[in-house]
This record gives C-alpha cells, sequence and structure tokens, in this order.
C-alpha cells in the first residue's frame, strides 16, 4: 500500500510539474505577431548603436538574428525601416514595415525626450496590433521592475523558466541613457534626422530575405539573455512624453488591413506548430556565441555593409520527406515580395490577375537563399 501511495504521489507531481511548465510556456508568448520580434533585444541593439542608419543596418541583419517578422505572410521576413519624427528636444523613432505598395505596418516606436533637467528618458512601445495595448519597456533606473505591466513574450518576469531551468535575476543596473553612442549622437548639433529612403521594392544592396523561424526556435536562440535583459530593462505602465500619444499615436500611426486581417483570421498561429524546434535555437545561439556570453551582432567596423557573399542560394524547395529537420517556415504560397536589386528600382512583368480588370505589373520575385 505505501509503494502504491508513493506511486500515485510521484504521478501527481509530474503531472504538475508538466502543468506548470506548460503554462510558463503559454505565458512565455503574446499568440500576437509581435513574439516574433522581440522589443528587449532591439532595445538592447538599439543602446549599443552609435547611429539610427547603422542601428536599421543591423536590426535587418541575418546574423543578429533580431528580426523574425513576416507580416504580409509571403514566408519571406520583412525589411524594417526605422524614421526619427522629432519635434524638439523629443524624438519618436519608428520602426515600420512596408506591407505592399499601399500599405505600411507600423511596429513599435522608441520615445526619447529630455527634460528640463538634460535628463533623457527612453521607452520602448510596441504597435498594439502587433503587441496588445500599452506594451512598454524602458531601461531600468535603480527601482524595481515596474508591477502590472503587460508581460514580454518570454521575459515578464524576475523568475524565468527556461528549458526547465528556473533562472532568478538578482541584481539591477542602472543604465545611463545619455552615455548610449546613438543618444548622444542625436543630441549634438550635427546630426541630421534620418528617415529610412527604403520602401516596397526598394532596399539596400545587402538586403537578402530569408524564411522566418518558428516561434520557438527563435525563442530558444533569445532564452540565453533572458537574465542580462532583466538586469538592464523592464516594463512599464505608463507613458513618459505626452507626444506619443497626442502627436503619434492619434495622427501620424501607419496601420494595414492585411495585417489586423491575418491576425483576425489566424494566419500567423503557424509560426508556433513546431515546438519541438526550441532545442535547436539553443544550440544555435550555443555554437554562434561559444566564448560569449552577451548578443553578437555585426562588428561595427562592418556596420555600413554587411556581407552576404557566403549565403548560398538554392532555389528548388526544402525536402519534405519524414525525418527531415527544418527550423525555418515552409512557403505555403507564391511570394509576393519584390526582389531587393540593390539601389535600382525593381523589373516588372505581365500581371496574372484576371483579363477583364486593368492591366497592372508587379515587381520580379525571386526565392530567398534556403538555409542548409
Amino acid at each position: 500500500m505505501r509503494n502504491v501511495n508513493r506511486f500515485q504521489i510521484t504521478v501527481l507531481l509530474i503531472i504538475t510539474s508538466l502543468s506548470v511548465k506548460a503554462q510558463n510556456t503559454q505565458d512565455e508568448k503574446l499568440n500576437l505577431p509581435g513574439d516574433n520580434l522581440n522589443l528587449y533585444a532591439v532595445l538592447n541593439l538599439f543602446q549599443e548603436s552609435e547611429t539610427l542608419e547603422s542601428f536599421e543596418k543591423n536590426l535587418n541583419a541575418e546574423d543578429s538574428k533580431i528580426n523574425n517578422l513576416d507580416l504580409n505572410n509571403d514566408d519571406k521576413t520583412d525589411y524594417i525601416k526605422v524614421i526619427d519624427n522629432a519635434e524638439g528636444e523629443t524624438h519618436l523613432i519608428v520602426l515600420q514595415v512596408a506591407i505592399n505598395q499601399k500599405e505600411n505596418q507600423d511596429v513599435a516606436v522608441f520615445s526619447v525626450s529630455k527634460d528640463e533637467d538634460k535628463q533623457i528618458q527612453i521607452q520602448l512601445i510596441g504597435d498594439e496590433e502587433l503587441y496588445g495595448k500599452d506594451y512598454i519597456i524602458e531601461p531600468n533606473s535603480g527601482e524595481s521592475a515596474s508591477q502590472g505591466a503587460t508581460p514580454n513574450p518570454g521575459y515578464s518576469s524576475n523568475t524565468i523558466n527556461s528549458e526547465g531551468k528556473t533562472i532568478v535575476v538578482e541584481k539591477t543596473v542602472v543604465v545611463q541613457v545619455q552615455t548610449w553612442p546613438v543618444i548622444t549622437y542625436m543630441y549634438t548639433p550635427a546630426y541630421v534626422r534620418w528617415r529610412s529612403p527604403w520602401y516596397w521594392g526598394y532596399y539596400p544592396p545587402y538586403w537578402n530575405p530569408w524564411r522566418p523561424y518558428y516561434w520557438d526556435y527563435y525563442y530558444g536562440y533569445h532564452s540565453h539573455w533572458h537574465s542580462h535583459y532583466h538586469d538592464h530593462y523592464h516594463n512599464s505602465h505608463y507613458y513618459r512624453t505626452p507626444l506619443y500619444r497626442n502627436n503619434y499615436y492619434n495622427r501620424n500611426r501607419s496601420q494595414s488591413s492585411i495585417v489586423r486581417n491575418n491576425r483576425t483570421i489566424g494566419n500567423y498561429n503557424k509560426t508556433y506548430s513546431k515546438p519541438e524546434t526550441r532545442q535547436d535555437g539553443s544550440a544555435e545561439f550555443t555554437r554562434k556565441n561559444q566564448n560569449s556570453i552577451r548578443p553578437s551582432f555585426p562588428s561595427k567596423s562592418n556596420s555600413g555593409s554587411i556581407n552576404n557573399t557566403n549565403r548560398a542560394v538554392n532555389n528548388t524547395k526544402p525536402s519534405t520527406k519524414p525525418g527531415t529537420n527544418f527550423n525555418t517556415r515552409p512557403a505555403t504560397r507564391p511570394s509576393t515580395r519584390p526582389a531587393s536589386n540593390g539601389n535600382t528600382r525593381p523589373t516588372t512583368r505581365p500581371a496574372t490577375r484576371p483579363t477583364n480588370k486593368p492591366t497592372v505589373t508587379r515587381p520580379r520575385t525571386t526565392r530567398p537563399a534556403l538555409r542548409k
């Protein structure tokens, strides 16, 4: 009888453990498109950047593994533009994606302001279409993390469950925003407001979109930086500058009906369909960062030109035979994204729409490089 009771207790503990783990996994994501752009990683990259131009380049670099967005659902990552809307001592820096020739979708906004005491405050606010309402993160200022804030996908508290391990973040780092290189540059007389020159069908020569990763692979990769992110940043629940609501949100925010429709009908849900890839993402981090505990981004010396010469091009679809392991999401429809063609405008081809409609042209498309 005693052995039976022990067995029952053991089974109960296992079930409880699995339930807690499942709950933690559920809480680690928002089940919204923003899960595929970790804003903690974006803010960390911003802190390490020297200019907004270099920030935009590294944000869109495949090697940084930060940009995993595919908002127009064409199985290729989206290029994220950076646009600084400056007004006095306040900068509202918008991260934006061109969904097609006519629609743009804002992804997030950096709110950077200087008060009367010359102290600089910064927040990174996720667009509510992608992250939900009032999704705000900011640097630690010495006090404990704000309570009651909307959770970040995967980085919501000081106690973190990752791959079955509990990580407790005990140290709080006071971040001096005014010492960040990009902030220093933005508040110098030499600064010229950065507005990304790129748009739909017209992208920089270094840009070569890749197939996005499944969310669990993406999460498995970034989970190694949880402690670092929580040392430096936390969630907030209020806006530090009224200009965000008054000047940006109510007047200049860009929204896409395509993104809203994709979200409503569940087109983004396929990104969660491969939970077994989480260990692959974790292993990729270990392989890439064997001698480092910090995120590794393209070096400053190469920030002006990201090398794509070693990227293999393969115009065949990935194998679908049993046992083949792919961490990227398979293509499920013809691509609609125009090819990046250096600094030249895209070429066109005849449209395939019904002949009873006016003839239009679309940019030529190419299949992105496939991973081996």
